[in-house]
C-alpha cells in the first residue's frame, strides 16, 4: 500500500469534502482535531458517517484523526470505525497503555460491524515521545509515525525551523524503519502552503532520506508529493536494468556483478525491486481509481 499524499480535511467543512474526492491523493485525513473549533466537534463526529464515504468515494483511504482528550478519544474512535475509515491518525501519541486500550476498546466494535481491524497511525508531538518513538513504533496496531511540527516546537518552547525539527524528525523516521513501519512528513515545517517550490524541494529531501509520504492541508501539495515520492522514470529504467542484469548475472552463477562501472550486490538488488513494486502499487491504485 503507498502512501504518497496524504491531504487533511476538517470533518466540519462540508464544501472540503464535497471535492475531496477530486484532489487525487492516496489518503483523505478527516479531522476532528486542529481543524475543528470545540462547539463543531460532536457535528464534525456525526457527520462522518458521510464524510468518509464521500471523500473516499475516488479510491482514496480514508483516515480520521481523532481527539487525544479522554472523553473525546473513543467516542471519536468509534464513529470513525463506524463510518467505515481506514483507519485512525492519533495525536498527541506518548502513552503506550492510552493506545492499547483504545486498540482493547475497538476489537467489539470492528467485530460487530464485521469490518478489518483498523491500523493506527502514530503523531509524535513531544520531546519525549520522540525519545519512546521506537517504543511506540512496537504497539500493535500501529502501521506508521510521523511528527507534528507545530506542536513538538511549542512543546519544546522552540521555533519550527528547519534547523530545530530536522534532528527529532530524524529520531521518528529511524524508530518507524527500524520496527518495519511506514514513515511520513518532511524534515521541516512548511507553514506557507503556498510556496510550491519549497514543498516540492522538502518532499525530494524526505524521498531521498527514505519517507514514505507526507501529509498536506491544501490540494495544491497533492501533486507535488505524488510525484516527488514516486519513483522518477530514470529511477525505474534503472532499477529494470538492474534486476535483468542480476537475473542474468544468477543464471551464470555470479553474486554482485557490474553494471555501468558499478559494483552491484544483493542490497542494490533489492532496492531496485523496491522501487519497481513501488511503481506498480501506484499504476494498480491509479487504474482502479479509473473504474
Amino acid at each position: 500500500m503507498k502512501f504518497r499524499s496524504l491531504l487533511y480535511v476538517p470533518a466540519n467543512a462540508e464544501h472540503f469534502i464535497a471535492k475531496a474526492h477530486e484532489r487525487g491523493a492516496d489518503a483523505i485525513i478527516l479531522d476532528l482535531e486542529d481543524a475543528v473549533p470545540a462547539a463543531e466537534k460532536e457535528r464534525a463526529r456525526a457527520g462522518l458517517a458521510e464524510a468518509v464515504a464521500a471523500v473516499g468515494r475516488n479510491g482514496a483511504e480514508v483516515f480520521v484523526r481523532v481527539n487525544a482528550e479522554a472523553e473525546l478519544l473513543k467516542l471519536d474512535a468509534e464513529a470513525a470505525c463506524l463510518a467505515g475509515a481506514f483507519g485512525l491518525y492519533l495525536p498527541k501519541a506518548r502513552n503506550p497503555k492510552i493506545i492499547a486500550d483504545l486498540s482493547a476498546y475497538l476489537t467489539p466494535v470492528e467485530r460487530q460491524a464485521r469490518r478489518d481491524e483498523m491500523p493506527f497511525v502514530a503523531l509524535i508531538e513531544d520531546a519525549g515521545a520522540v525519545l519512546d518513538a521506537r517504543t511506540i513504533a512496537r504497539i500493535p496496531r500501529i502501521m506508521a509515525l510521523t511528527t507534528g511540527s507545530e506542536d513538538l516546537a511549542l512543546a519544546m518552547g522552540a521555533e519550527p525551523t528547519p534547523e530545530v525539527l530536522r534532528y527529532p524528525k530524524l529520531l521518528v523516521h529511524y524508530a518507524a524503519k527500524a520496527e518495519g513501519l511506514m514513515s511520513f512528513g518532511l524534515l521541516h515545517s512548511i507553514a506557507d502552503y503556498g510556496d510550491l517550490d519549497a514543498i516540492r524541494a522538502a518532499a525530494e529531501e524526505a524521498k531521498a532520506f527514505g519517507f514514505d509520504g507526507a501529509s498536506c492541508v491544501h490540494p495544491s501539495a497533492v501533486p507535488i508529493l505524488n510525484t516527488a515520492f514516486a519513483a522518477s522514470q530514470y529511477e525505474t529504467e534503472w532499477a529494470s536494468r538492474v534486476i535483468q542484469a542480476a537475473d542474468d548475472a544468477e543464471a551464470r552463477g555470479v553474486g554482485a556483478f557490474a553494471l555501468d562501472g558499478k559494483m552491484i550486490d544483493a542490497p542494490i538488488v533489492t532496492r531496485a525491486r523496491k522501487i519497481l513494486a513501488a511503481g506498480a502499487a501506484v499504476v494498480a491504485k491509479a487504474a482502479s481509481r479509473k473504474k
